[in-house]
């Protein structure tokens, strides 16, 4: 109720509401580690993320964009984990906001020979250190929050 009010006073004061992303957030169930890929342009550490794609769910999408820039496969876990927003640069040197939903995906497998392996690095953290590692802010409440939602 509060984010609609919000987003509809933005809309009235001219800023447009956030776009939307899905992000996956690897796991590995025996070690509650995170994995993290390096962004293209910049290099920082980031979750795989993307664009709704169409024929797909928002979790399902998160899972393809988990295959082509980390080569990971794995299960969706229940739901949505969280969401964060940021600011994503665009080529024609302007930001648009965008809110990021963000699924868990626990990891059975890592390919070597994926769509964008030669484009970014790819390594497991701690959720502590997963969560020093990001930029975001709300990226890292998430990641801290992680060993108490493993418990429940």
């Amino acid at each position: 109720m509060i984010v609609e009010f919000r987003d509809r006073l933005a809309r009235l004061l001219g800023r447009r509401p956030p776009e939307m992303q899905v992000a996956a957030l690897c796991l590995d169930e025996a070690t509650g580690q995170v994995l993290l890929v390096t962004s293209r342009g910049t290099g920082r550490w980031i979750v795989p993320k993307g664009w709704p794609m169409p024929g797909r769910s928002l979790a399902g999408a998160a899972m393809q964009e988990a295959w082509e820039e980390a080569g990971v496969r794995g299960r969706a876990g229940p739901g949505e984990i969280g969401r964060y927003r940021y600011d994503k640069d665009q080529e024609r040197g302007f930001a648009i906001p965008v809110e990021v939903r963000v699924f868990p995906l626990y990891v059975e497998s890592l390919a070597e020979d994926y769509p964008e392996a030669e484009q970014r690095d790819r390594r497991w953290f701690p959720p502590a250190e997963a969560a020093r590692m990001v930029a975001e802010p709300g990226l890292q409440q998430i990641l801290r929050a992680l060993p108490a939602a493993a418990g429940s």
